[in-house]
């Protein structure tokens, strides 16, 4: 019950303190599933943020359902995933009844921009980390280069682009591990 609860508490802070999803979300679950509890690897992490791309959903629900999941099985999942979601219910219920009034306020608005800029230095952090961890040799590094060329430069969807570097990914090391 302790744990289930930790997961609760652990994924409702995130939910609670991070702006933008779940790229910005990375650094708080590296800090706390990571780093303090000990629930995943950063392997897994960054396993469960690639299954989280290509699964209906959010990222950081996605994520938490399979930290959760991992951790303490299906009850585990349904815990953590309420304790990431809870925050935002509740926030965009208050929000729902007081913005009509409080939108125009130069302070609101003022704030919001502030919140934009932290949120693009934390997805800037995440991604660094994303690729130290993740481009390991130089095919890793050719399927990076391609898959940013084309997001940044044709309107071709990232989920394809992640299935595709996926796809490309699985046949390398399959035509590698036939010559060996």
């Amino acid at each position: 019950m302790k744990t289930l609860w930790e997961l609760y508490y652990t994924w409702f802070k995130m939910g609670l303190f991070t702006f933008g999803g779940g790229y910005a979300m990375l650094p708080m679950i590296q800090r706390e599933v990571i780093d303090k509890h000990h629930w995943c690897s950063e392997e897994e992490i960054m396993d469960y943020y690639a299954i989280g791309q290509v699964t209906p959903g959010i990222i950081a629900v996605n994520t938490a359902t399979f930290v959760g999941y991992d951790v303490k099985g299906i009850p585990g999942g349904i815990i953590a995933t309420l304790g990431v979601i809870s925050p935002s219910i509740v926030i965009i219920t208050v929000i729902a009844g007081l913005i009509t009034n409080f939108s125009e306020l130069a302070v609101v608005q003022s704030a919001l921009r502030g919140i934009q800029v932290a949120v693009c230095a934390l997805m800037f952090t995440a991604v660094v980390k994303l690729y130290k961890n993740s481009v390991k040799n130089a095919v890793s590094f050719a399927i990076f280069v391609i898959a940013l060329i084309l997001a940044y430069f044709t309107k071709i969807s990232t989920v394809i682009l992640v299935i595709a570097a996926g796809a490309v990914g699985y046949a390398l090391s399959v035509m590698r591990k036939e010559k060996a």
